[in-house]
């Protein structure tokens, strides 16, 4: 019995829209059948079968009830009415179809039934010659799993996180793909973890370069404290690289220690493999923000120096201005009696007094480090 409207009744207003509707649904022919396929195949005893790739969804999980083995779906960013054909034959539940459609997910783990529903947010480096205040460092996408007794469905959304190498290598292990679609849940782990570590190595070398010009001696007539925006725009960077890897911190925890129908025992041994190297990317991502919260302070104190040294500067040549200007304005007000008016060396010395004035002045300030 078809599960479409069941999934039309359960599931939020976003997917009550009537099915053949939906851009890429062609009621006249299979439902499953469609363009945000990007691979389908049935694997038996670790090996792919020759030909699968040609099925449906729906041929494909009708070969894996009859004769054994599991399905492996891809899909690529695909539309209500897409993926709704599939979740019915492989009964997935209406709340995780949603969630895989709408993406936008954080990374977690959940259980329906005898399905297990996983989010990875997959991190890519983007490359730029020199990191400026609006430099894209990462770019975030992301990708679901469902694994079920006999099957594994990947929903990929972004234009990143290709899973295609990752297929290859499993087919390449047929040792480990016997294990069955567990194996191919801990090698997407896997996949994603092994991504944090590579960004995580990209993005400590932006950091380091940042750390350098902060608090490298400035070239002369610079200004300090003007990478503060610099700054800025890498610690939202790494706060969107945070997000991805520590909400699965507690999924990966779970899928390494607590025992699970859907996992085989085999498969969970190296799930504590990947918990281990995501918390380790885990530690070094808080480190990052941690580092750039100092960087960012040490660069505000930085300017703020300048400023006290710019304040200082003008400070001491307005006392050392203020003292000729006492003297001309003495004799500026014109009083009938002003002293040495008559004498013929008087201007030379109130010239000569104001002179040793003012370098007594400077040679006291600069030896204060006040110019």
């Amino acid at each position: 019995m078809s599960m479409l409207p069941y999934l039309r009744a359960a599931v939020r207003p976003a997917l009550r829209r009537s099915t053949p509707a939906q851009p890429g649904y062609d009621a006249t022919r299979d439902p499953s059948a469609s363009s945000a396929v990007v691979d389908c195949a049935v694997y038996r005893d670790g090996r792919r079968l020759l030909g699968s790739d040609r099925l449906t969804p729906r041929e494909a999980m009708r070969r894996v009830r009859e004769d054994g083995g599991f399905a492996w779906i891809g899909l690529h960013e695909p539309t209500e009415g897409e993926f709704a054909g599939i979740a019915a034959i492989f009964g997935l539940h209406p709340l995780a179809v949603e969630d895989a459609v709408h993406a936008h997910q954080r990374p977690k783990l959940e259980r329906y039934d005898d399905t297990l529903f996983t989010v990875f947010k997959t991190i890519h480096y983007v490359e730029h010659a020199e990191l400026t205040a609006t430099s894209e460092v990462v770019e975030t996408g992301e990708v679901m799993c469902f694994t079920g007794p006999d099957f594994v469905i990947t929903v990929r959304h972004g234009g990143q996180g290709s899973l295609k190498g990752l297929r290859r290598r499993l087919q390449d292990d047929p040792a480990l793909l016997s294990k069955g679609p567990s194996s191919v849940l801990h090698s997407l782990a896997d996949h994603v973890v092994d991504g944090y570590i590579a960004v995580a190595a990209a993005v400590q070398d932006d950091i380091d370069e940042v750390e350098s010009e902060v608090f490298a001696a400035p070239a002369k007539g610079a200004a300090r404290g003007g990478d503060a925006g610099r700054i800025y725009q890498l610690k939202r960077e790494v706060l969107e690289f945070k997000r991805a890897v520590s909400p699965l911190l507690r999924p990966m925890e779970l899928l390494s220690e607590r025992p699970m129908r859907l996992v085989d025992p085999d498969i969970q041994k190296y799930f504590r493999d990947v918990a281990d190297h995501l918390a380790r990317v885990h530690e070094q991502v808080v480190g990052f923000d941690e580092l750039l919260n100092s960087i960012l302070q040490a660069n505000l104190a930085q300017a703020t120096v300048a400023q006290n040294e710019d304040m200082r500067k003008i400070t001491s040549w307005a006392a050392i201005i203020a003292v000729p200007t006492m003297i001309c304005g003495v004799y500026g007000m014109n009083f009938e009696h002003m002293p040495e008016l008559h004498w013929r060396y008087g201007y030379p010395m109130v010239m000569a007094a104001i002179a040793a004035s003012c370098f007594t002045i400077h040679r006291s300030l600069r030896r204060h480090g006040w110019l």
